[in-house]
C-alpha cells in the first residue's frame, strides 16, 4: 500500500504545469487530491481525467492570494475530506517586464500570489496540521536560475519564499509538521516532492 493511500493532498495552481503533474502523480499513488486553481477551465479536465482513471479528486476555484479565498478553500477541503495531510504551494505568476518598465500592479500581484498566497495557505493549513499533530507543506521555488532581465518581482518572491520556508519549518517542526522548499522542475520535481512527502508523513 502506498504511503499516500487515503491521504489528502491540497495543491494550489494545479490546473497546469508542475501543479497538474503533481496532482496526477499524487492521485496515481492513492491520495485524495484537492486541486485548486483560479481558472475552472484548467481544473475540470484535470479532475475528470483523475476520476476516469479510478482516482479521487475535487476541484476548488479560489484565489489563494486573498485571505478570504485562502481560508474558504481550506475550510471547504476540510468539510469535504475531513483533513489535509499535504499542502503543495504551486500557485505562481511571473510577469515579464524590466525593472524600469514594470507596472506597480504586476509587482504587487506577483508578491500577492507567489509569497502572500504561500503564507496564507501555510498559516491556515498549518493550524489544521498542528491540531492533527502531522502534515507536510511543500513550497515550490522553481528551477535554480540566476538574475535575468524582466524577472525582478519573481526572483524577489523566490528569495522571500525560501526564507519563509526555513522559518516555517523551524516553527512547525515541534508540532509534527514538516516544511520543505523544492528547487527543481519537470519529472525531477514530481519525484522529489513525492519522496519528501512520503518520508515526512
Amino acid at each position: 500500500m502506498s504511503a499516500f493511500t487515503m491521504r489528502v493532498a491540497l495543491i494550489t495552481g494545479a490546473g497546469k504545469g508542475s501543479g497538474r503533474a503533481l496532482a496526477e502523480a499524487f492521485a496515481g499513488q492513492g491520495a485524495m487530491v484537492a486541486a485548486n486553481d483560479i481558472a475552472p477551465n484548467h481544473l475540470d479536465p484535470l479532475v475528470a481525467g483523475i476520476v476516469a482513471r479510478g482516482g479521487q479528486a475535487r476541484a476548488y476555484v479560489d484565489d489563494v492570494a486573498k485571505k478570504v479565498g485562502a481560508q474558504a478553500l481550506v475550510k471547504q477541503v476540510e468539510d469535504d475530506f475531513g483533513r489535509i495531510d499535504i499542502l503543495v504551494n504551486h500557485a505562481a505568476v511571473e510577469p515579464r517586464a524590466t525593472l524600469l518598465e514594470m507596472d506597480e500592479w504586476d509587482w504587487h500581484r506577483t508578491l500577492d500570489v507567489n509569497l502572500t498566497g504561500a503564507f496564507l495557505m501555510t498559516q491556515s493549513v498549518g493550524r489544521m496540521m498542528v491540531a492533527q499533530g502531522s502534515g507536510v507543506i511543500v513550497n515550490l521555488l522553481g528551477a535554480p536560475k540566476g538574475p535575468s532581465e524582466g524577472r525582478a518581482a519573481y526572483l524577489a518572491c523566490l528569495a522571500g519564499l525560501e526564507a519563509f520556508s526555513h522559518q516555517a519549518a523551524l516553527e512547525l517542526a515541534p508540532h509534527g509538521v514538516r516544511v520543505h522548499a523544492v528547487s527543481t522542475t519537470g519529472t525531477e520535481l514530481v519525484d522529489t516532492v513525492l519522496d519528501l512527502c512520503g518520508r515526512s508523513l
